[in-house]
């Protein structure tokens, strides 16, 4: 079979706001042998030490590194934290090797028939013209804000920074192509994921 003629995995993207359930139902797809590429993953790796995004980072943010050489991801909060010419700034900086790392992934894993997208900015950066369906986990507000701030370190204040930058919960569902509301519970969003993967594993082998 020609390279032209070679089929492609189908690409979904799973994004949701902080705290929704993100990370979970990516394992789950995980757990049934879908590749899955976690942004968040990818952008530890850049601010470690040796990481592509470090330098920069450290040159655009004086006193945001570790003695190591990584970046020190809590002054970088406290340096963009209120200022959306700074959080414009990292992000110029950041998400085009974002977006590279995740291109890197789909040439690795070109013959599966199905990969994810694991990206919490997904709409918010247009990522999902790099999909072919987009899923979005949700949950009621309470439960979304019970979660963050159990997180160690989390603040009111941190928390609602970071909604502000994020699509709205309701304008992300109207968007997607699948919603799993993760407050359900495991079984049912287990559940969902099954469906999930049986529908689109079928429409891959039809395409």
């Amino acid at each position: 079979m020609s390279d032209t003629a070679r089929k492609k995995p189908f690409v979904l993207g799973l994004t949701g706001s902080i705290g929704m359930g993100k990370s979970a139902t990516a394992a789950m797809f995980a757990a049934r042998f879908v590749p899955v590429h976690d942004a968040d993953a990818a952008v530890h790796a850049l601010y470690g030490p040796g990481g592509a995004a470090a330098e920069a980072i450290g040159a655009a943010f004086p006193g945001t590194l570790a003695p190591d050489g990584g970046v020190d991801r809590t002054r970088l909060r406290d340096a963009v934290l209120g200022r959306p010419d700074r959080l414009a700034t990292l992000e110029g900086l950041v998400h085009p090797l974002v977006r590279a790392a995740g291109h890197a992934f789909l040439e690795r894993h070109a013959a599966a028939p199905l990969v994810l997208l694991d990206v919490p900015l997904l709409y918010e950066t247009g990522g999902e013209t790099r999909c072919d369906a987009v899923l979005v986990v949700t949950a009621p507000p309470a439960v979304q804000r019970a979660r963050v701030l159990a997180r160690p370190g989390m603040t009111e204040a941190a928390f609602e920074a970071i909604r502000a930058k994020q699509m709205p919960d309701a304008e992300k569902r109207a968007r997607a192509d699948y919603v799993i509301d993760t407050s359900l519970g495991f079984a049912a969003a287990e559940a969902e994921v099954a469906r999930i993967v049986a529908r689109i594993s079928d429409q891959a082998g039809h395409r």
